[in-house]
Formats: structure tokens, C-alpha cells, sequence
């Protein structure tokens, strides 16, 4: 894996009369039942995670769980109450005021559920607009700007104005205007959730092209497990202000580690998400002549193991025989939550 650009280590962001002093009271790991006891709002708890360089770590959880208070402790948009976060190698809570700004204006690209579109100006002076805070002379803005608004698909609508836009070009030129400063790490909070599902399915493929081409570092949050899928590299679960786990789609499905993460994937569509790898026995004698995929999803191979009935061979690019799968195998994996 690439080398963390971002590093979080146990941060806490609490809510209460004096948070700093009940931490330090409670030798900075206070139980759930005294945060309770003394009345204080546990926003982020404990939380630890590094985000990889080119990754995309999707943020979930039920409304309440902390996922938008622990980006803006990212940020730095708000202070937390304890803990440390690197970015770059600098360490941000240490970092002044006007030091944060410059890493913002920057480094950070932000891009938030509510666009927060100027309706005053047109939509190249929308996108120009960090730019033009960053002081760059109104040719070299102008002509960066247009660059952005041809990589997010809305050339040609340079002086429209964000009223006369769709839901989705709006949120097209939020996101242009967050990759005008070409951050180093990219946030966006929630930003598809207030999209119709035809128009955030294309957003969707949009943000996918468009990580293709980038490969920005991006701490994406959704509550929408069928969109964390789609574009994380991986995925932390938080519940209460905890991250209770990380790990890929599969791992969180396979082996999750609490009953509330088993909750949370239960309904997941199992066969289409989960690899051949994921569920293959070690290799076997008695296998038949057709072979599958390591990497191949279940819903494309189910069919051919129950025809062969008999255990069918996993191959790898190679060439080599890496395992086996059964039908047994497929069962189990599609079906164990209603056996």
C-alpha cells in the first residue's frame, strides 16, 4: 500500500463544559459510561486511520456517527479536543491559523452535500473563484477555470448561471471548483446525496472517471453502502463516534468485526460484490476441466460451478491452480444469513 498522507491517531472530538479536563481527568481514555455520566457529546471517539496516497477511503455510518465531524478535524475546520493528525508529515494541531488557511487554499479540495454555488456569478466565475482568492491574474484563472469545466463535462456553459443548471451541474461545478486549486487530498461530504438516483448514478461514473484520471487521495462520506462500493479502495465504519472497523467491501462482508457491521452489510448484494478469492477452498483433486478467476465476481461464475456440480478449478494469470470452488462454497457465501 502507498504511504499514508494523511495520518489520524486517537482523536477525540467531545462536546461539553470543559472536554479538555475531563480527558485528562480520565488519563485520556474515558469510558463510555462516564462521557454519559458527565454529560459530554462524544462527536469523534478515539478515532485512528490513515488515508493512503491515491486512495479513496469511503466514511459511513448512520446519521449521528461522526463520519462529518471527523473530516472537519481532518481540515481542521474545527479543533479537536485531543489526539494527533498529520498531513504530509506536518502536524496540523500544531500548525497557526494562517498556516491552516494556505494548506486549504492549496492542498484541500472540499466539496459539501449543500453545493454553496455563488448565484451571483456565472459558473467560470464560480470555479475561478479559489483562484482568484489565491490572487492568480484573471487571464491564467480564466483560462484554468475552462480546463476544469472540460474535465467535468460543462463546456460551453461558461457564463450560465448556477439557476440555470441542473441538480447534477451544479454539483458538477462544486466539485470543478474544489480541483481548481489541484489539492493533494480531496473531501467530500456526502456530495451525490441530494442528487435523483439516475442523476447520482451518473455523478457516480463521473467521479469515477474523473479518479482515473486524477488519482487525488479523497475521504468520501455516504451512508449509501451500494455507492462506498462503487468507489472505495476502502472503507471505515464509525458508530457513536467510533471507527469500529476498516477494510474493503469484502473483508467488512466476510469478517466483520462487530454485530453492528454484520448489520450494516446484511443487505448487501453479496453476489456481485464478492470475489472468487474471498471464498475458494485450497486446491483439490478431482476437478473438472473448466476453471475460474481468482478475481472474477461470484454472480458471473455461479452458474458454471452449479452446472459442473464437482468442484471447478481457480486459476490464476499464471496459469497455476490457487484453489477450488464448490457449490457449497457459493451457497454458503450467497445464502448464510437465511440458512
Amino acid at each position: 500500500m502507498s504511504e499514508a498522507i494523511i495520518t489520524c491517531s486517537n482523536v477525540w472530538k467531545l462536546f461539553g463544559p470543559d472536554p479538555q479536563s475531563f480527558l485528562d481527568r480520565h488519563n485520556g481514555d474515558p469510558t463510555p459510561e462516564a462521557i454519559k455520566a458527565e454529560g459530554y457529546i462524544p462527536a469523534v471517539h478515539s478515532a485512528t486511520v490513515d488515508v493512503h496516497e491515491g486512495e479513496i477511503l469511503v466514511l459511513m455510518g448512520l446519521s449521528g456517527s461522526g463520519k462529518s465531524t471527523l473530516v472537519r478535524c481532518l481540515s481542521r475546520l474545527i479543533q479537536p479536543t485531543a489526539g494527533m493528525i498529520t498531513f504530509d508529515g506536518k502536524d496540523l494541531l500544531s500548525a497557526s491559523d494562517k498556516e491552516m488557511i494556505e494548506i486549504r487554499r492549496h492542498k484541500m479540495g472540499m466539496v459539501f452535500q449543500h453545493f454553496a454555488l455563488f448565484p451571483h456569478r456565472t459558473v467560470l466565475e464560480n470555479v475561478a473563484f479559489p483562484l482568484e482568492v489565491q490572487g492568480v491574474a484573471r487571464p491564467d484563472r480564466t483560462a484554468k477555470a475552462r480546463e476544469i469545466l472540460d474535465l467535468v463535462g460543462l463546456s460551453g456553459r461558461d457564463h450560465y448561471y448556477p439557476r440555470e443548471l441542473s441538480g447534477g451541474q451544479q454539483q458538477r461545478v462544486g466539485i470543478g471548483r474544489s480541483l481548481a486549486v489541484e489539492p493533494d487530498v480531496w473531501f467530500l461530504d456526502e456530495p451525490f446525496s441530494a442528487l435523483d438516483p439516475l442523476i447520482r448514478r451518473e455523478m457516480q461514473d463521473e467521479f469515477i472517471r474523473l479518479q482515473a484520471q486524477l488519482k487525488k487521495t479523497i475521504v468520501f462520506i455516504t451512508h449509501d453502502f451500494d455507492e462506498a462500493i462503487r468507489l472505495a479502495d476502502r472503507i471505515a465504519i464509525m458508530y457513536e463516534g467510533q471507527i469500529v472497523q476498516i477494510g474493503t467491501a469484502e473483508e467488512l462482508i466476510t469478517n466483520p468485526a462487530t454485530e453492528y457491521v454484520e448489520k450494516f452489510t446484511r443487505d448487501v448484494s453479496r453476489e456481485k460484490l464478492l470475489s472468487v478469492a474471498s471464498v475458494m477452498g485450497a486446491p483439490t483433486s478431482g476437478v473438472g476441466l473448466s476453471h475460474v478467476t481468482p478475481d472474477s465476481k461470484l454472480s458471473d461464475v455461479a452458474a458454471q460451478v452449479l452446472s459442473d456440480g464437482g468442484p471447478v478449478a481457480v486459476v490464476d494469470g499464471t496459469g497455476e491452480t490457487v484453489g477450488s470452488l464448490t457449490r457449497d462454497d457459493i451457497i454458503n457465501a450467497l445464502f448464510k444469513d437465511s440458512q
